[in-house]
C-alpha cells in the first residue's frame, strides 16, 4: 500500500470515528480539549500498531479500550490532585470516584455488541417481510425449516432460500460494519 493510499484510509477512518471517540472520552473527562487529545492519541496509537494486531481484533473496541485506559489514567491523576486540594474534598472527589468506577466497569466489547445488534436489526428490517420473518423464526426462535414451512405455508426449499438470502445480506452488512464503513 502506498503512502497516499495509507493516508486516505487513515483520514477516512479518522473522519468516520473521531467524534464518537471524543464524545466517549468527554463523557468521563468532561474537558473537551483533554477528551480531544485522548481520542486523537488513541487513534494514532492504534494506527501505529495496526500491523501488529491479530486480524480478528475488533478495531473499534481496541481504540475504545485505549481511550478507556487513558481516561482512567487522566482521572486518577486528577483524583490525586483533588485529594490534595481542600477545595475538592466534597462533591468533586465523589464525582471523580464515580466516573472512575463507571469507566472501569465499562466494557467496550459490550458497547459494540449492542451496536452490532442494532445493525443486524436494521438490516433485517430492510429485508422483505417474509424473508425477515423466516430468518427471525429460524435464528431467534430456533424453529426448524420444516416448522417454519408449516407456519408460513411455504415449502422447506422456500424457507432455505430466504434464510440463505438473509445470511448473505447480513454477512455483507456486518462486513461493512466491521470495516467501519457503516
Amino acid at each position: 500500500m502506498n503512502v497516499n493510499n495509507d493516508l486516505k484510509v487513515f483520514n477516512q477512518f479518522y473522519n468516520d470515528y473521531h467524534d464518537r471517540f471524543v464524545n466517549f472520552a468527554f463523557s468521563y473527562i468532561r474537558d473537551s480539549a483533554v477528551a480531544e487529545d485522548i481520542a486523537v492519541d488513541s487513534i494514532i496509537y492504534y494506527w501505529e500498531r495496526r500491523s501488529t494486531l491479530h486480524v480478528e481484533t475488533n478495531i473499534l473496541a481496541y481504540i475504545l479500550t485505549t481511550i478507556k485506559h487513558k481516561c482512567i489514567n487522566y482521572l486518577e491523576h486528577l483524583r490525586v490532585r483533588v485529594d490534595y486540594s481542600e477545595k475538592a474534598l466534597s462533591d468533586a472527589a465523589w464525582d471523580l470516584n464515580l466516573r472512575i468506577s463507571t469507566l472501569e466497569a465499562c466494557d467496550p466489547e459490550e458497547i459494540f455488541s449492542k451496536e452490532m445488534q442494532e445493525t443486524v436489526d436494521k438490516a433485517l428490517a430492510s429485508l422483505p417481510e417474509q424473508t425477515s420473518a423466516i430468518f427471525r423464526l429460524s435464528r431467534y426462535e430456533n424453529k426448524s425449516n420444516k416448522e417454519i414451512a408449516g407456519m408460513m405455508n411455504v415449502t422447506t426449499k422456500t424457507v432455505e432460500y430466504h434464510i440463505t438470502k438473509s445470511l448473505t445480506y447480513l454477512r455483507k452488512i456486518l462486513q461493512k460494519y466491521m470495516n467501519g464503513k457503516l
